[in-house]
């Protein structure tokens, strides 16, 4: 791998990846029993010096607030959003693959395109869930999913590369947080809380998550919002070395399977036409005339995809 650009140690990274792994199945706890959130939040750290778990605390207790323009929105708020949308995610796809070699291989190829990305100057956070589905989607602010299913049938770490590229596009693109704004769900709500979500703006709060969750799970984004992040997403992966063919060979394997796989919540439900994607991919793909000659790394790649 060749990394151009840092925001942080990778062990701070690694420390904060593996426990918003480690935290999945009690905030999926908090999201069906909330009465009980603060008392659970005391068992999982009585000193209150775990940042994850203050972050999830905040959520429910007073984080601060959330601003009707998406433009002036500060990374915690961001981040806020998106941790309530990976919890749903969770819920909906599965709880990650256990097996922390995996997921920390993921993280590290992960990070390794995110440094090439337009906003390298935040934490990512990549997670394998365990899924017959095939997709892959980014929740604002940097969390991102990947089903079991999608990278059991990739060929190798290029391919892996350039779908965790193609979705760290939409985090540095702001992409849902500009669905929001399209949206208007802040449309005259001013500032609401991320706290307990008491009242006409907790209930505004709500349903804006829930309709971002159906924008991001149900029915996709903007076609020309995945056309950018196909785009960016490649170029990102072959700044780090990758061959970025790796992305158009997936919406090729993507392609082959589509009749005889599930719709409904899948990548064929959620993005545009493969076909349009292949073509539009293809269309660039001489701008890369030594794409055949950078990485692919199969060997490493077929050595941890055994481990699902």
């Amino acid at each position: 791998m060749i990394y151009k650009k840092s925001n942080s140690t990778e062990n701070k990274i690694d420390h904060r990846r593996r426990a918003l792994i480690k935290l999945a199945v009690p905030f999926s706890v908090l999201l069906a029993c909330p009465a009980y959130a603060l008392d659970l939040f005391k068992i999982l750290d009585p000193d209150g010096k775990s940042e994850d778990v203050q972050r999830a605390k905040s959520i429910f207790e007073g984080f601060g607030s959330i601003v009707t323009s998406t433009t002036d929105l500060d990374y915690k708020s961001e981040f806020a959003i998106g941790e309530s949308l990976a919890l749903e995610g969770f819920q909906r796809y599965g709880l990650p693959v256990q097996n922390r070699e995996l997921q920390k291989y993921v993280n590290l190829v992960g990070n390794a395109v995110m440094r090439n990305s337009m906003r390298s100057d935040i934490p990512y956070y990549f997670v394998v869930v365990k899924s017959r589905i095939y997709n892959a989607f980014a929740c604002p602010g940097g969390i991102i999913f990947l089903s079991s299913r999608l990278v059991e049938s990739m060929n190798n770490e290029s391919e892996l590369a350039c779908v965790l590229a193609h979705e760290v596009a939409h985090v540095g693109h702001k992409h849902a947080l500009q669905s929001i704004k399209r949206a208007k769900f802040f449309e005259g709500v001013g500032k609401i809380s991320t706290a307990n979500m008491k009242g006409s703006d907790g209930k505004k709060y709500r349903n804006m998550i829930g309709s971002l969750q159906t924008v991001l799970f149900d029915k996709g984004l903007d076609k020309d919002m995945e056309f950018e992040a196909d785009l960016s997403g490649m170029e990102y992966a072959y700044q780090t070395g990758y061959n970025p063919e790796g992305f158009i060979r997936v919406l090729q394997m993507l392609k082959e399977n589509e009749r005889t796989s599930e719709k409904k919540g899948s990548w064929f439900s959620t993005h545009p036409p493969l076909t349009d994607r292949i073509e539009k991919c293809s269309a660039v793909i001489s701008k890369y005339p030594d794409a055949a000659s950078l990485a692919e790394v199969r060997e490493r790649f077929a050595g941890y995809k055994k481990l699902l």
